[in-house]
């Protein structure tokens, strides 16, 4: 019983006293949207990480554009059209590897869901719901970019 008493009590200080170091870090537990690059400024000193793929030199560039197919009055069929990009769901959140990896499907500028494959079914979007933005993305997940412009299209689902 004691010495599952000092394992209690061990677990309550340590934990207390990560979260009391942390704080006087400046550490905060909110975390990031990495679909919001504007709070990517970090602090001086403190590590970034980048979140555009590179595509080694004469590599061809993918390419993407998107076929919206309505399905009765509030569901549609995306199609996500690529050359020179294969979708890679069996090596997600893998190493970077050029021309394969999934996409991220955006509505109004909000991340729906990670896609890998082709198609996509859209349903349950809010009635005032007007774009559909969709990336396509490394197996790490960073955005593939060619000269610096990110590999994406978008189609609206209401004039």
């Amino acid at each position: 019983m004691k010495p599952l008493l000092m394992l209690v009590i061990g677990l309550f200080f340590g934990t207390g006293g990560g979260f009391l170091y942390a704080a006087s870090q400046g550490i905060t537990l909110d975390g990031h949207d990495h679909g919001d690059h504007t709070a990517h400024d970090m602090a001086a000193g403190a590590m970034s990480h980048d979140h555009d793929a590179l595509l080694p030199a004469g590599d061809p560039a993918p390419t993407l554009t998107l076929d919206l197919v309505p399905e009765g009055d509030s569901a549609w069929n995306l199609h996500i059209v690529t050359e020179h990009f294969r979708f890679a769901p069996e090596d997600v959140n893998a190493v970077h590897a050029p021309g394969e990896g999934h996409a991220h499907i955006y509505v109004d500028g909000v991340k729906l869901n990670r896609v890998y494959g082709p198609w996509y079914h859209l349903s349950g979007l809010p009635e005032d719901a007007r774009e559909i933005r969709v990336t396509l993305n490394a197996n790490s997940h960073e955005t593939l970019s060619v000269d610096g412009n990110p590999v994406a299209a978008t189609v609206q689902l209401r004039p």
